[in-house]
């Protein structure tokens, strides 16, 4: 059974920075897509990056320039540094994987991701 735990979220001012974990347990990420998304309140979810097997990434506008995700694939672990926060990034931040032939801006879909952690929450005020 593949299970996803985020941790790593928190409070933290305008400007500041945190580093999301999702720990993959025995899912490997050979063939697959692995991503992050959020939701805000009163909001639909959105992507925010993506990582395929080939390492290749994907930012959303608004994380571009300032988040960076990352996977250890001998710890089975996907990471999102985020630097440069803004309020307007509070949100349940959500890591996703899928079992994918394709990459690259496949890994974008949200459709794909059929395997989903509980969430982090990461609030940015003063």
């Amino acid at each position: 059974q593949v299970r996803l735990e985020e941790s790593g979220g928190g409070s933290v001012q305008p400007g500041g920075s945190l580093r999301l974990v999702c720990a993959e347990g025995q899912y490997t990420a050979i063939g697959s897509c692995m991503a992050w998304f959020r939701q805000a309140p009163g909001k639909e979810r959105e992507g925010v990056a993506s990582i395929d097997s080939t390492g290749r990434t994907q930012y959303s506008h608004s994380a571009k320039g300032r988040f960076t995700i990352s996977h250890d694939n001998a710890k089975n672990i996907m990471y999102l540094q985020m630097n440069s926060l803004k309020p307007e990034d509070t949100a349940m931040y959500y890591c996703a994987a899928a079992r994918s032939p394709l990459g690259g801006n496949w890994c974008t879909r949200e459709a794909i991701y059929t395997y989903w952690g509980q969430g982090t929450q990461v609030t940015v005020s003063f």
